[in-house]
């Protein structure tokens, strides 16, 4: 056995300060539950409000992982928050006082016109199918995992990911038009 600075025992080379496998693993998460958090919320602060509460509520319970898939626990905890507060507010309403104050991260190479015509055809989808459509396609899971954190039949994610999909694929087409120069 070694003694740190402390005098304590404790294996060589090892870094108290250092975070645990699970600290690594929900770090790793972070992007993918980001993206997901703003899916549902459809919002840049809401999204952010969303994912903190995911990851505080993640860390808290820590205890109760039972150390199996933390990708799937996490997204489960988050979808479950979301239809949380989505029920709170659709029984107690607020009033947004200025929406316009999210920014949003730019994009290098991103059309932002395309950009801003994919956002808008993701937010005519309502709730359920574009967190179908995010957690199967952004995401990668399988149905049978979406069907489980959703707690929804299988049949019922794929029938809500086949009208995503069509929805998306009606409403990014309508807007296909190409600008023709005179020839000179």
């Amino acid at each position: 056995m070694s003694h740190g600075r402390d005098g304590q025992e404790g294996s060589a080379g090892t870094d108290p300060s250092a975070p645990d496998a699970f600290e690594e693993g929900v770090l790793a998460l972070m992007p993918a539950l980001r993206r997901y958090s703003r899916s549902l919320t459809r919002s840049d602060p809401d999204g952010e409000d969303l994912l903190q509460d995911c990851v505080e509520k993640v860390l808290a319970r820590r205890a109760q992982w039972r150390g199996v898939n933390l990708r799937a626990w996490a997204f489960t905890i988050m979808t479950n928050l979301y239809r949380n507060t989505h029920r709170h507010r659709a029984q107690h309403p607020e009033v947004e006082l200025n929406d316009e104050l999210g920014l949003a991260a730019a994009e290098d190479n991103a059309d932002p016109l395309e950009k801003l015509r994919l956002e808008r055809a993701l937010d005519r989808l309502s709730a359920e199918n574009r967190s179908v459509l995010m957690l199967v396609v952004i995401e990668g899971y399988r149905y049978q995992d979406v069907a489980e954190m959703m707690a929804i039949p299988i049949g019922t994610v794929m029938s809500r990911l086949s009208r995503a999909r069509r929805q998306l694929a009606e409403a990014m087409k309508d807007g296909n038009v190409v600008a023709l120069r005179r020839p000179k």
